[in-house]
């Protein structure tokens, strides 16, 4: 019995990729992209250069307030140690003498960054015109 030998063809199948996932995940890129991109030029803290402002500083009788954050801590005001739960009582009429007022942050390395900030907020509320902080 003579057999015929005919290539069989193979069965068709899919060769050409499926491009509905790439296109989901690019798009949901984008979206997060769009939603994160304001929020990435957002800052509650506006930082200059340190000889810029140090100039500024000079040139301009700004009231200086000094304030020091210690690691334990304790608050001072212009060298003199205020309870922390005293401290807008205290620089309330230190800021409150009009002007641009400038006060100067001291914080030691060890000060927690929330006390940090809160203290920074807090100068910023009473009227504080420019705060400066000095690491020590």
């Amino acid at each position: 019995m003579p057999m015929n030998r005919t290539p069989r063809r193979a069965a068709d199948g899919i060769y050409e990729p499926n491009m509905t996932p790439l296109i989901d995940v690019s798009l949901v890129l984008v979206v997060i992209l769009m939603v994160a991109t304001p929020l990435a030029f957002q800052s509650g803290i506006a930082v200059r250069a340190a000889a810029a402002s140090g100039r500024a500083s000079a040139r301009a009788a700004d009231v200086r307030i000094e304030v020091a954050l210690a690691a334990d801590g304790s608050v001072s005001v212009n060298r003199q140690h205020v309870p922390r739960t005293e401290l807008a009582a205290r620089l309330r009429p230190l800021l409150a003498g009009g002007g641009a007022c400038t006060v100067v942050l001291r914080c030691d390395d060890a000060v927690p960054h929330g006390a940090f900030v809160s203290v920074l907020d807090e100068a910023r509320a009473l009227g504080a015109a420019h705060v400066a902080v000095v690491g020590s």
